[in-house]
């Protein structure tokens, strides 16, 4: 079973008089438990697909699968259910509401779910706060956190539905460079623990760097596939031919090819962050 499939999807904006084709005959699969980068540069359509994939808007033409389920038809009550029990959101700017607590913040999308008692969202809030090392911070407030805390925060939100997918656009670009390392090291042992898909859009070589599979898009379309395996990436061209290669990611997505090294950090325990020891963000100081 694929988590998520795309099927000849194309995406039109009308722009006054001018139609605009933000994406042209996309199709894609991705398997359950992916770690996987959607890549390329300002104005290609990597945003508008990962909208697509997270039925925040949808195609103009062709099809969308969650789980094996068609969405395309779907109404805009029945997209805003998948999405509050099925995809998780993870947003550049956390998003986290500023007069609620770190566990208010994670409890808020399961405060309609009627199939829950008090006692059981607590208990998941709870459990997710310590997954991602803020049990500690429970009681605070957005602005009494950093940066890497607040986006903590935001990955705790966005896994406390228990989520088949959790899609990120640029989470680390509001971030300092070590902070946002760390923040990529919890997402990538959390992948591995929970075995939930993540889907990234972003310019960041370093998630390239700990992603396992690789899409290019370029004006709209595929432009190259990568798949990771024992550290070493295949990658296959769609413009403009679809060789299979052997270059580094580097060489073909404009990225750094992966470190060996992240395979030792991301086995290494999750633990919390010291009250003084994360960087914060250059808009507090």
């Amino acid at each position: 079973m694929k988590v998520v499939r795309i099927d000849h999807v194309y995406k039109d904006y009308q722009l006054g008089e001018q139609k605009v084709q933000a994406l042209k005959d996309i199709t894609l699969a991705f398997d359950p438990g992916v770690f996987l980068a959607i890549a390329g540069p300002s104005g290609s359509g990597k945003t508008t697909l990962l909208n697509l994939i997270g039925c925040i808007d949808t195609p103009s033409s062709g099809k969308i699968y969650i789980n094996e389920k068609d969405v395309s038809g779907r109404t805009p009550n029945q997209l805003a259910d998948l999405r509050a029990r099925t995809i998780g959101f993870i947003f550049q700017t956390f998003n986290l509401l500023p007069v609620l607590s770190a566990a208010e913040n994670v409890e808020y999308p399961l405060l309609h779910r009627r199939d829950m008692s008090v006692a059981e969202r607590r208990e998941r809030v709870a459990y997710f706060l310590d997954i991602v090392g803020l049990a500690k911070f429970a009681s605070h407030r957005p602005n009494q956190l950093s940066g890497g805390q607040r986006q903590r925060v935001a990955i705790a939100r966005a896994l406390v539905i228990k989520p088949a997918i959790v899609l990120a656009d640029e989470p680390t670009a509001n971030l300092d460079h070590k902070t946002g390392e760390e923040i990529l090291l919890l997402m990538k042992r959390i992948n591995r623990k929970l075995k939930t898909t993540f889907i990234f859009s972003t310019h960041d070589r370093r998630v390239i760097a700990k992603a396992d599979r690789l899409v290019r898009v370029e004006d709209g379309e595929i432009a190259l596939l990568g798949k990771r395996s024992s550290g070493k990436w295949s990658l296959a061209r769609h413009r403009p031919t679809e060789a299979v290669v052997d270059e580094p990611a580097s060489a073909l997505a404009n990225e750094e090819p992966a470190v060996n090294d992240d395979e030792k950090q991301d086995s290494a325990p999750i633990e919390a962050p010291d009250s003084n020891g994360e960087n914060r963000n250059a808009d507090q100081k």
